[in-house]
């Protein structure tokens, strides 16, 4: 098995080469869908680092760009054995990061998985206004939305949002699950969402019952 602590070290420190040997190494394998769904938390653990080193002032906006760009080349790759776990089709998310927030990668890492997993994503980016979010979920009529934050104040804005599907009388035709860093299960209480996770793949997994 590919040493994930190395795969880890090599998402934070943006490192290509290493991730691309270990990710066609793992691919060359017969019987890797477990291994891949390691290979994802992983990476994902390197994307915090490459976050904690931005905070520190070590990284900049272009590294994160950056390190986004190599994440999805990554997650391009191991979707092809991602998908062949799921047989059933999955459902429909309409998936943002709250307004007053710009960060997108725990929601692109969630966009890829579910994508995988064969449901219909309609990602509406980043710093999405309420009114947005609404107007999307009554023209698509998705099973799901997914609000992703990584700032404090982005709970307000989850708060928002969920209180704007209440006020629009849609708030009983759809699931809500919130992500992100400062998520937990007193923020979804009081927020007012069915689910909250802050790994990816454990979301899917909750959406996939939610829509079973």
């Amino acid at each position: 098995m590919v040493d994930l602590k190395v795969l880890t070290q090599a998402m934070s420190d943006l490192d290509e080469d290493v991730l691309n040997k270990a990710i066609d190494e793992v691919l060359s394998k017969d019987n890797n869908a477990a291994e891949v769904q390691e290979v994802v938390k992983a990476c994902q653990q390197g994307m915090t680092l490459v976050g904690e080193r931005y905070d520190s002032g070590e990284y900049f906006i272009g590294d994160l760009v950056f390190a986004g760009e190599v994440l999805q080349s990554v997650m391009d790759k191991l979707k092809p054995v991602l998908s062949a776990g799921f047989s059933a089709k999955g459902g429909k998310i309409v998936l943002a990061t709250v307004f007053g927030d710009l960060h997108d990668i725990g929601k692109n890492i969630f966009r890829s998985m579910v994508e995988a997993a064969n449901f219909e994503v309609i990602d509406l980016g980043i710093n999405v206004p309420v009114s947005q979010i609404v107007d999307k979920v009554k023209e698509v009529n998705p099973d799901i939305v997914g609000l992703s934050g990584v700032l404090t104040l982005a709970l307000d804005s989850m708060k928002e949002m969920v209180d704007g599907l209440n006020n629009a009388g849609l708030r009983n035709s759809v699931k809500v699950i919130i992500g992100g860093v400062p998520v937990n299960e007193n923020v979804c209480k009081s927020i007012g969402a069915d689910a909250f996770s802050t790994n990816a793949a454990e979301g899917v997994k909750i959406c996939q019952r939610w829509v079973g």
